[in-house]
């Protein structure tokens, strides 16, 4: 789906929860003390380092920080989602400073994109105004065979939900309003719509966590919100159709 892969999992789809499991929530809480440790001082290694500039090889900065591989790697991760480093295999590869990320609002969260963020901005701006007309048409001409493709493709935002994983959730997402707008039989909207889509595909490199809502409670919201939309479709209703897509496009 990405053209540019920085995968990063937000702290608050990590923590480990549960009663009567005291031991497990310890040993959850030093591990991200450790990732936290890690993440510090690689971010310190890489400020003021211009972009691309090198900071050295995966083994000797994983030697500097004193932690186990799996923490470093979930340090890497971490690092690589806040746009504060690249990685690159191979002789001469290893941690490099990264560009500044562009950040595009989505909803309460946030797409990490590419240097070419003004066009996405456009592209969700056109999105957006597409998408009501889109719904309408799915409501008037869903067949039994699109509200059942519908429906699996609800399934798959659930798996990323229970998965908490973001990434394929925003995957999953953008899958299911491609094939509402495969519904219409108005070629020139479906094609204007998937050109649109393909933009903001080839431009995102990350979803994270924004400033006020907490990634993983936009999503459960964000999951109900399309199971409405689908349901709506699926009933014929146009109001309840255009009141979700305009809260869609709202939050």
């Amino acid at each position: 789906m990405m053209s540019t892969t920085t995968v990063g999992y937000p702290r608050d789809w990590q923590a480990h929860t549960g009663e009567g499991e005291d031991d497990m929530a310890t040993t959850s809480r030093g591990a991200s003390s450790s990732v936290d440790r890690a993440v510090d001082i690689v971010a310190a290694l890489a400020e003021g380092l211009d972009p691309g500039q090198r900071l050295g090889t995966k083994g000797a900065i994983q030697a500097e920080c004193g932690v186990s591989k799996g923490t470093f790697n979930e340090a890497l991760r971490l690092l690589q989602a806040r746009g504060v480093i690249t990685l690159r295999p191979g002789p001469g590869g290893g941690l490099f400073a990264a560009s500044p990320t562009p950040m595009a609002k989505l909803g309460s969260s946030l797409l990490a994109l590419d240097a070419d963020s003004t066009t996405v901005e456009d592209a969700m701006q056109v999105r957006d105004s597409l998408e009501p007309l889109l719904a309408a048409e799915a409501v008037d001409h869903g067949s039994l065979t699109d509200i059942r493709e519908l429906w699996a493709l609800i399934e798959d935002m659930r798996a990323a939900v229970a998965a908490r994983d973001p990434d394929q959730f925003l995957e999953a997402n953008w899958c299911l309003h491609r094939r509402i707008a495969e519904i219409t039989p108005n070629q020139l909207l479906r094609q204007v719509y998937l050109n649109i889509m393909g933009i903001m595909d080839d431009h995102t490199v990350n979803v994270l966590p924004g400033p006020h809502v907490p990634l993983s409670d936009y999503i459960d919201e964000r999951l109900q919100l399309h199971v409405d939309i689908v349901a709506a479709i699926e009933a014929r209703d146009h109001d309840r159709a255009a009141e979700l897509i305009r809260a869609h496009s709202m939050h």
